[in-house]
């Protein structure tokens, strides 16, 4: 067994690969800059983990786990450096994590694309794992009910979230890729757009035994290669027929091969959960899950840790909290809030998520909004980047007049807010950033009674 010290464990992607090691029988250790809930269920997994980067951190016979976010001048990775320790970006770990599921007999069934990975890779391990398939994986989120986002069990799948914001794809060989979309993002990492993102799937698509796309999506359709393809609109291997959407559920056949292979009820609403759904019973139809044994469990998923999840309600109003951060995101997001709610009650609280995200989608996302009654934009999450002139959320906030600028950090915004708010309002806070403490500074905001 071997030993791990983390350089910023208590993130989301590496708390997962910790906790994954842990339950292999792994030492590990780590560091970040504040305690977590995800920090605390690693310390009782019996990881060591140091508040505060300090190169004394670092074990001296320890592999050494970075995420891109950790820059050169960390002192536990210079300290890395000096001892000539190995060095894994998080990606080389999660690779080498598949590696040895391969070996030891798992199918790897690896979920990605620019929109729903978190989604689909957490719905597919919520059903195995509901059905009795004891499965491994490691998501980008907590998997509701099972309150994790990785786990090491001795089923017979390995199901993983395969990040392509920094191209990092490419090491991957699942032995079921599923590409839920394509499109423009990460354009920090991303420089010639479309043309670079399609390079480097091209390349997963190469290193994949089987490979499942959407082919609705105009992105998807500028891959080549042999693919089993899904669909709502046109001919494909899999397609969603007789779709009933109703407040509470939608209802939906999964025809494969001009054959009804199954009929499936969700809770969650929008198409682009339809879709999700979709991708994942293709996935594992193909992977020899027996469906029928999965099928009851759709009905029961409620979604994945911060995609539309409710925080809190209070003086007649509901909070949500969404990972979405980039336009086709927000405006699926909404479409579905509105679907469900009425679009004269939503309130979106925008966060725009990097510099360069806002710059580069900047049209995009002006026309991400329009099933809303009010639209509040803060301050950009900066993500580490320096910033940009010119960008920043009061310049977007001008675009429209329905947009409404409120500065600060987010105890400052629900501050403001709170006031303005109605009886049947839903809010939702939108992005990737500190967004996510919306709900918890509205519901301090309200219990002080802070209203100017």
């Amino acid at each position: 067994m071997g030993i791990y010290h983390f350089i910023a464990i208590g993130g989301i992607g590496m708390s997962g690969l910790a906790k994954y090691l842990l339950e292999e029988g792994h030492t590990v250790s780590g560091s970040d800059i504040e305690d977590s809930k995800y920090i605390n269920a690693l310390r009782e997994l019996g990881a060591k983990v140091f508040i505060g980067h300090d190169e004394n951190n670092v074990p001296e016979n320890a592999t050494i786990v970075v995420s891109t976010a950790i820059r050169e001048s960390n002192p536990e990775l210079k300290k890395a450096k000096s001892l000539g320790l190995k060095i894994y970006h998080r990606s080389d770990l999660l690779a080498e994590i598949s590696r040895n599921a391969q070996k030891n007999n798992k199918i790897f069934i690896g979920f990605s694309g620019t929109h729903g990975k978190t989604t689909t890779s957490g719905l597919a391990s919520y059903v195995t794992e509901k059905s009795g398939l004891k499965p491994s994986f490691v998501d980008g989120g907590i998997v509701p009910e099972i309150h994790t986002n990785a786990q090491h069990k001795d089923g017979k799948y390995f199901i993983a979230e395969l990040d392509e914001s920094d191209g990092t794809i490419v090491k991957y060989s699942p032995d079921i890729l599923v590409i839920n979309n394509l499109e423009e993002d990460h354009l920090d990492f991303y420089k010639n757009g479309m043309s670079d993102l399609i390079k480097t799937f091209e390349f997963a698509v190469s290193n994949s035994k089987k490979v499942l796309v959407n082919i609705d999506n105009e992105g998807n359709k500028l891959l080549k290669g042999n693919f089993i393809t899904f669909s709502l609109k046109s001919d494909a291997d899999y397609i969603a027929k007789n779709i009933i959407s109703g407040k509470e559920f939608t209802t939906f056949d999964i025809v494969h091969k001009s054959s009804t292979l199954t009929s499936v009820k969700i809770q969650l609403a929008g198409i682009h959960n339809i879709y999700n759904t979709l991708a994942v019973i293709a996935a594992l139809n193909e992977a020899g899950v027996e469906i029928n044994r999965i099928i009851p469990y759709f009905s029961q998923f409620t979604g994945m840790g911060r995609r539309f999840q409710k925080v809190c309600e209070f003086n007649g109003f509901s909070v949500y909290d969404d990972y979405a951060h980039h336009p086709t995101e927000i405006k699926a997001t909404l479409d579905a809030a509105a679907q469900k709610f009425g679009k004269e009650n939503i309130v979106a609280v925008f966060q725009p998520h990097r510099y360069t995200r806002l710059k580069g989608l900047w049209n995009e996302f002006k026309n991400a909004f329009d099933n809303t009654s009010r639209v509040i934009v803060t301050d950009v999450y900066a993500a580490s980047e320096d910033k940009i002139e010119g960008i920043s959320g009061e310049a977007f906030s001008k675009e429209n007049n329905r947009f409404e600028y409120i500065s600060g950090d987010m105890a400052e915004v629900a501050k403001s807010l709170l006031p303005t708010l109605k009886s049947g309002n839903i809010v939702i806070g939108l992005g990737a950033g500190t967004i996510t403490k919306l709900g918890k500074e509205l519901e301090t905001a309200g219990k002080l009674h802070v209203f100017n």
